[in-house]
C-alpha cells in the first residue's frame, strides 16, 4: 500500500526497454530529444546506431507514434523473418546484393500499399489516377493486400523473385512464370528477378509523382528496427544486413524524396560489416551519445512525472535521493560506475528505489544506494558478457583475470596473467585466433568498455575518445561499473569484499558470475571446424533449394540431389558430432574439398546435357568457387558477400 507521505512508493523511472515503456506512459513525456533523433526526425540522418541500451529503439517508437508529421511503416523482423532472408538467394547476384533486391521487394509492397490508401484519403476523390490503379491491382493479383505477418510476405515474394513469377499485368508486363521458360529466357535468375522488381518499382515511382507527393507533403517514412533479434555470426547475416543498407540507401534515392527509410542498428553489428560500399553511408550515420548531465536531467524528468512534482536538480538529489554518496555528488556516483546510456541509468536508479523499499525507508538513502552498487555491478558485467558473446566469445575468463586484484594493471602484469590461459582459449576458440593476443585483448576490453586507459590526467574510455588504446598506453583500469562484481575495489592489490569495504572476511576465489566457468567452455566455441562444415552445409542446402527451381528432367534432378543430399547429411552428422577438434582439420579440409569437386562434377554433366544455362548447374559452379575461397583461407563472414547466395 502506498503512503502519502513515501516518495519512494511513488518514484518510477521506467521500463528496461522502449516498448514496454511506451506503453507504461513515461517514454513519450520523459523522453530526452537528443541529436540523434533530431537527426532521424527531420531527415538529416538515415541510419541511427548505438550500443544496447542506447536508446535506439525509443527514437523509432516515438517516430512510429506520432512524433513524424508524415505517414509511417515500421518493420521489425523476427526469428522467422530472418531465417526467410537468410535462405534467400538468387542464382548470378552476390549475397549482398540478392538479399538487397529482397529487401527492396518488400520496401515497394510498403509503398504501394501506402499509396493506394493515401490517394483515396488525402488526394480527393474516388477515381484513382491509372498508375495507383495498377499499384492496386499488382497488390491483388500477387496476395498481397492482407495483412499477414512479415514472415509470410517475405516468403512468399521471394518465392515468386526467384521463380519470376511476379504477375506484372498491372504494369503491362507479361511475367515468364515457368522454369523452362525461365532457361529459355538465356538470362541468369537474379537478372530476371531484378527485371520483374524494376518494373514494380516504376509502377510505384509513377504513382508517387501522379499524386506529386514528394513536393506536397512529407514522405512515408519506413522505420526498420530490432536487427539484433536476426543477427548470427555467419555470412548470411552479414549479407542480410549489409543488403537492407543497400536497398534503403537505393529507395530514398529511387523514389526521388517520396520515401525515405531510417534503419536503426546495434553498434557492435555495424562496426562488424566489412563491404565495398561501406564508405557511401558515412554521411548517413548518426552515433547515439550520452553525457552525464543529459542522463541527469532524464532522471529528473522522469521523476517529476512519478511524483507529480516541479523538482530541481538541487530538491532532487537530497530529498528524494542522497545528496553525496561517500562524500561524491551522487549524480557522479551513479554515472561513474555505470555506462553511459538511458537504460543502465534507469536501471541503476530503479535499483536504488527497490532497495530504499524493500528497506522501508520512505526515500532513498546512501546506504540503499551502496547497496544496490553491488547488485548492479554483477548484472553490468553479466550483460556485458551476454552482449558481446557473438564477436567476443571468451570475454568470461578473461573477465576473471581482473578478479580479487587492483582495478589498475600494467601491461606487462595483464600480459602475464593472460598468457596463463592463453593456450587454452586457442584451443577452445581457434577461429579466434586472431583476437587472443594480448594487444588485441587490450583493444577488444577497451572497444566494449570494460577498461579504461589513463591520458594525462584522466583515465578515458571508449565512449568518451574516438581514438583506439594505443600500444604504448601502460596503464589501464577496470571501470568502476565492473569492479564490485570483480572484487577489485582497491587501486592495487587484493580487495576487501562489501559494499563498504571494511576488511570482513574474504570472498570465494571466483564471483557468483564467474563460478564453475572454463576457458574451455564448448558453448563458447565456434571454432574453425565447424565454421568449414558450415560452410559445406550452407552450400548443398542452396543447391538443394536450387534443383526445385530448376528445368532438370526428373530421373536427373532425383540423381543429383541424393548425392548433394548425402554429402548434406555427412557433413551436419560431422558438425553436430561432440566436437570435431583441431587434429581433424586434416580430415575436414578433404571433405569440404571433395564437396567442391562434386559440384564442379555435377556442373559439367548438367551442361554435358544441354542445359548450362540451368539455374542449378551455374550454381554448381558458384557453389565449388565458394568452398574453394574457404580452403584458400577466408574463412567467416567475408566468403558470403562473394557468394551467389
Amino acid at each position: 500500500m502506498q503512503h502519502p507521505h513515501r516518495p519512494v512508493d511513488r518514484l518510477f523511472f521506467g521500463r528496461d526497454d522502449a516498448e514496454t515503456d511506451f506503453s507504461s506512459g513515461l517514454l513519450r513525456p520523459g523522453f530526452q530529444r537528443t541529436h540523434a533523433y533530431e537527426a532521424a526526425l527531420t531527415g538529416r540522418k538515415s541510419l541511427v546506431i548505438g550500443r544496447k541500451g542506447s536508446g535506439k529503439s525509443a527514437i523509432c517508437a516515438l517516430l512510429a507514434d506520432g512524433s513524424y508529421a508524415g505517414e509511417t511503416a515500421l518493420i521489425t523482423p523476427d526469428d522467422a523473418a530472418g531465417d526467410e532472408i537468410r535462405r534467400f538467394e538468387l542464382q548470378g547476384l552476390t549475397a549482398d546484393t540478392a538479399k538487397s533486391l529482397i529487401w527492396r521487394y518488400i520496401f515497394a509492397v510498403q509503398a504501394a500499399r501506402y499509396l493506394t490508401t493515401h490517394a483515396r484519403t488525402d488526394h480527393g476523390g474516388l477515381l484513382m489516377p491509372a498508375p495507383v490503379r495498377a499499384l492496386r491491382d499488382f497488390l491483388a493479383a500477387n496476395d498481397e493486400s492482407g495483412d499477414e505477418k512479415l514472415t509470410e510476405r517475405l516468403r512468399r515474394g521471394a518465392r515468386r523473385l526467384q521463380s519470376a513469377s511476379l504477375s506484372l499485368k498491372a504494369f503491362g508486363v507479361e511475367a515468364t512464370a515457368s522454369a523452362e521458360g525461365a532457361v529459355a529466357d538465356g538470362a541468369s535468375e537474379g537478372a530476371r528477378a531484378a527485371r520483374q522488381l524494376d518494373a514494380l518499382e516504376a509502377g510505384v515511382r509513377a504513382a508517387f509523382a501522379t499524386l506529386d507527393c514528394a513536393g506536397r507533403h512529407h514522405p512515408l517514412l519506413i522505420l526498420v528496427d530490432q536487427l539484433e533479434q536476426v543477427w548470427r555470426l555467419d555470412s548470411d547475416s552479414h549479407a542480410l544486413v549489409t543488403g537492407l543498407l543497400l536497398a534503403a540507401k537505393y529507395v530514398t534515392g529511387h523514389y526521388q524524396r517520396a520515401v525515405r527509410c531510417v534503419l536503426f542498428v546495434r553498434a557492435d553489428i555495424y562496426d562488424s560489416l566489412n563491404f565495398a560500399d561501406g564508405d557511401k553511408f558515412r554521411s548517413d550515420e548518426v552515433r547515439i551519445t550520452w553525457t552525464p548531465a543529459a542522463l541527469r536531467d532524464l532522471a529528473l524528468t522522469r521523476a517529476r512525472i512519478s511524483l507529480d512534482r516541479p523538482l530541481e536538480h538541487e530538491d532532487f538529489w537530497g530529498s528524494v535521493f542522497p545528496a553525496t554518496v561517500r562524500g561524491e555528488p551522487t549524480p557522479d556516483y551513479l554515472s561513474r560506475r555505470s555506462l553511459a546510456r538511458p537504460r543502465d541509468a534507469i536501471q541503476f536508479l530503479t535499483l536504488c528505489r527497490d532497495t530504499a523499499e524493500q528497506r522501508g525507508h520512505a526515500t532513498v538513502s546512501e546506504d540503499d544506494v551502496l547497496e544496490a552498487t553491488e547488485q548492479f555491478s554483477r548484472w553490468k558485467l553479466a550483460d556485458l558478457a551476454k552482449e558481446y558473446n557473438v564477436g567476443f566469445p571468451f570475454l568470461r575468463p578473461v573477465f576473471a583475470l581482473f578478479e580479487n586484484s587492483g582495478y589498475l594493471a600494467r601491461r606487462h602484469e595483464l600480459e602475464e596473467r593472460f598468457e596463463r590461459i592463453r593456450e587454452a582459449l586457442l584451443e577452445a576458440h581457434p577461429s579466434y585466433s586472431e583476437h587472443l593476443t594480448h594487444q588485441a585483448v587490450v583493444e577488444a576490453l577497451f572497444g566494449i568498455g570494460f577498461l579504461g586507459v589513463r591520458r594525462g590526467d584522466g583515465v578515458v574510455h571508449a565512449g568518451d575518445s574516438a581514438l583506439p588504446v594505443q600500444p604504448y598506453e601502460d596503464e589501464l583500469h577496470v571501470h568502476p561499473c565492473f569492479r564490485p562484481a570483480l572484487n577489485c575495489r582497491n587501486r592495487r592489490g587484493r580487495s576487501a569484499p562489501g559494499p563498504a569495504g571494511d576488511g570482513a572476511s574474504a570472498r570465494p576465489d571466483h564471483t557468483d558470475f564467474l563460478r564453475n566457468v572454463t576457458t574451455t567452455d564448448a558453448s563458447f566455441s565456434v571454432n574453425r571446424e565447424v565454421r568449414l562444415l558450415d560452410e559445406l552445409v550452407g552450400s548443398c542446402e542452396r543447391v538443394m533449394r536450387q534443383f526445385s527451381r530448376s528445368a532438370l528432367p526428373v530421373d536427373v534432378e532425383r540423381e543429383m540431389s541424393g548425392m548433394v543430399g548425402a554429402t548434406l547429411e555427412h557433413a551436419r552428422l560431422r558438425r553436430d558430432s561432440p566436437g570435431p577438434g583441431p587434429a581433424d582439420i586434416r580430415d575436414i579440409r578433404t571433405q569440404v574439398g571433395a564437396g567442391a569437386a562434386l559440384f564442379r562434377m555435377l556442373g559439367r554433366q548438367v551442361a554435358q546435357q544441354g542445359f548450362a544455362d540451368d539455374p542449378v548447374c551455374l550454381r554448381f559452379d558458384d557453389e565449388a568457387r565458394v568452398l574453394n575461397r574457404v580452403l584458400g583461407g577466408a574463412v567467416g563472414t567475408g566468403t558470403g558477400s562473394d557468394s551467389s547466395g
